[in-house]
């Protein structure tokens, strides 16, 4: 009899469908069934002798909830027997308005009976917030903006567990080492009890960030030929994207996409997918489509449609566009970028597509786009040591601090930067533009709000916001809360000129200024959107005396009323 080894994952939901997403112990029927009537059903597929299925579930009403179970082979295996949480259920949306929570960067939670080394998860006290009134709101959609599991920062536990496997003096150590290793961290993450129940109710979206295979992923040039002569490199990588396609990205699909995608529809008549995906996966690395006719160009991971991470959600009047920018990159110093040409095309695509169509644009981007000043100015500063503006001594010295401090944000890349603000420009101008343009990001371990400005009468009409909220569940020491502070400040920003200067490089072409935090703890930040307004909370976990962590609301920022007219207050 087949088991649920992992799941159910509630993904992708719209008016009339979802996709549920399982691990199963055996190849099976896993069908999905609600008390209203909508149904699904989906044949596992295998990969490395795992089991999985995504299941599109049809016949759903708009506006409605439903509760589900699951059966495998037709007998029931989800909800648990005895489970202290209520049943699980698909929310459609229903046209009036939108809750987004989102939030990065969560280490596993250890065990209920052993003390948490950083606090309180947010995730988990979420679900116990939701799991207390069900009836009361909750988000509608969660974004996940990397770091969902730490192939290269693994607990007592995991450890433990390749020690058992393999010996740990041997390269990568107590990192992840293959696939099966990453399906360890899945568990050790998805199967904890509060977070299991939440993602089987509330929809998620998902994009990695460097963690989720290694930190500082895709740095540089030389970072990148460093690692692929490093012996354990190439099945790390390999097993990294091929159990992201499977636990996270095929999740972010919609049934349309997923029905007209030839990687998934081979993968579902293959007996076995492994050797299939990990040869998608070394496509990728490799840059097969690269036009022979062009010059020569070493560069990571390129991103044409058959290759590409990012995606778009729209949900009714709001128009979600989650961002690659780990494997997109560039890497060559003579043209370092973000984004590959083909994935910058297709983000400019995306986000001027049928103008006056959204009311709301949110950028999911795992990396600030806009940081501390003088980390912003920082960063500038060695991309132009790196790329030999004060020549080759400089530019080693760039190179080695480039990878030591972890300079690898959009600053890093100034032409990247530019075009980001050129084009959130354009999308905010004119009669047509929505109330909002929100870059929503994580990854720095804090949270943050900032907000843009362009020099006079060269600004977009909408407002537009950074975003930043991190941790979900990790922590940051005290020098570096200190640095970020300093980072924000008159002396900081005065400091990061001097560099500017030095870096003879050329000074953005924007301003922004800190608008809210900055805020250290375990936290998730949530945007109701509802017409033309936009309202943002951020809620921290903290312990309680009676031993039950909470989410508290720290503070509440009107971000657009209705009539997009008023400046932002606070609430409290």
């Amino acid at each position: 009899m087949a088991g649920l080894r992992l799941g159910p994952l509630l993904r992708y939901v719209d008016g009339s469908s979802a996709t549920v997403w399982v691990e199963t112990s055996r190849p099976c029927t896993a069908e999905v069934r609600c008390a209203d009537g909508a149904h699904g059903e989906a044949r596992t597929f295998q990969v490395a002798g795992h089991h999985y299925a995504l299941v599109p579930v049809t016949g759903l009403r708009s506006g409605t909830a439903s509760t589900y179970e699951v059966l495998l082979d037709g007998s029931p295996v989800w909800p648990l027997p005895d489970s202290p949480f209520p049943p699980s259920e698909i929310r459609t949306p229903d046209g009036d308005g939108l809750r987004v929570a989102f939030g990065s960067c969560r280490w596993a939670a250890p065990p209920a009976h052993e003390a948490d080394p950083v606090g309180p998860d947010a995730l988990d006290t979420l679900a116990a917030r939701i799991a207390a009134d069900p009836t009361a709101t909750r988000p509608d959609v969660l974004l996940l903006l990397g770091d969902q599991v730490y192939a290269d920062e693994t607990s007592d536990a995991t450890r433990g567990w390749l020690a058992a496997r393999r010996d740990l003096t041997e390269p990568p150590g107590d990192q992840v080492a293959d696939y099966e290793e990453y399906t360890y961290l899945y568990y050790e993450s998805w199967l904890d009890p509060e977070v299991r129940w939440l993602l089987s109710t509330v929809p998620s979206c998902m994009i990695f960030d460097d963690h989720d295979v290694i930190d500082d992923w895709n740095t540089s040039a030389s970072w990148l030929a460093d690692m692929r002569a490093t012996p354990w490199w190439r099945e790390r990588l390999l097993s990294g994207l091929v159990s992201y396609w499977v636990h996270q990205h095929l999740g972010n699909l919609s049934p349309a996409q997923l029905a007209a995608d030839p990687l998934y529809a081979a993968v579902r008549a293959s007996a076995d997918a492994t050797d299939l995906l990990r040869a998608h996966a070394s496509l990728a690395d490799k840059d097969p489509r690269h036009p022979p006719t062009a010059p020569p160009r070493r560069r990571c991971a390129p991103t044409p449609a058959g290759f590409r991470w990012s995606y778009r959600r729209d949900f009714g009047r709001v128009r979600l566009l989650m961002v690659d920018t780990r494997a997109a990159r560039v890497l060559e110093e003579g043209s370092r970028s973000m984004l590959h040409p083909d994935e910058e095309r297709w983000l400019r695509e995306q986000v001027l597509d049928t103008p006056g169509s959204y009311d709301h644009l949110l950028i999911g981007t795992s990396l600030p786009w806009l940081l501390p000043h003088l980390v912003h100015d920082a960063e500038a500063w060695n991309a132009a040591l790196c790329r030999g503006e004060r020549g080759g001594r400089w530019a080693r010295f760039g190179e080695d601090l480039r990878r030591r401090a972890d300079l690898e944000h959009w600053a890093a890349f100034p032409a990247s930067f530019e075009a980001l603000a050129g084009l959130i420009a354009e999308a905010g101008s004119g009669e047509r533009a929505p109330a909002t343009v929100c870059v929503l990001s994580g990854d720095v371990h804090h949270a943050y709000v900032a907000e843009p400005s362009w020099p006079a009468g060269s600004g977009p009409g909408s407002r537009v916001l950074q975003l930043t909220c991190s941790p979900v569940h990790n922590s940051i020491p005290l020098s570096i809360r200190l640095g970020f502070r300093f980072g924000w400040s008159g002396v900081g920003r005065a400091l990061g000129r001097w560099f500017a200067r030095h870096g003879r490089g050329e000074r953005p072409s924007i301003d922004w200024r800190r608008t809210g935090g900055p805020w250290f703890g375990n936290q998730l930040m949530t945007l109701t959107l509802r017409g033309r307004s936009a309202r943002l909370r951020l809620d921290q976990a903290r312990a309680s005396r009676n031993g039950r962590p909470r989410l508290e609301t720290v503070t509440e920022y009107e971000l657009a009323p209705p009539d997009n007219s008023l400046p932002m207050t606070h609430s409290r």
